[in-house]
């Protein structure tokens, strides 16, 4: 299975790199057809994992893909799940 990885630990503190990190990731992946993509904010105070999926839920971002899971096994990781 084709996957991307958005790993967000480095620009955790920046939040319009964030949202740009995010759109770049998304779009990334409709582009080319990849069915997952694998964000990382990493497990910290959790407030970065907030911010992700506050920018998930926004109605223009949420037409965009089929559904969220969070890792069971890893706190720190998100899996967003497109239907091309």
């Amino acid at each position: 299975m084709s996957k991307h990885k958005l790993d967000l630990h480095d620009i955790f503190n920046k939040g319009t790199e964030i949202d740009r990190a995010l759109d770049e990731a998304m779009l990334f992946c409709i582009d080319r057809r990849i069915p997952l993509l694998e964000i990382i904010p990493g497990k910290g105070s959790g407030q970065l994992k907030k911010k992700v999926i506050r920018y998930l839920q926004q109605p223009q971002v949420k037409k965009l893909y089929h559904r969220i899971d969070k890792d069971s096994d890893n706190f720190g990781r998100l899996f967003v799940r497109f239907k091309h």
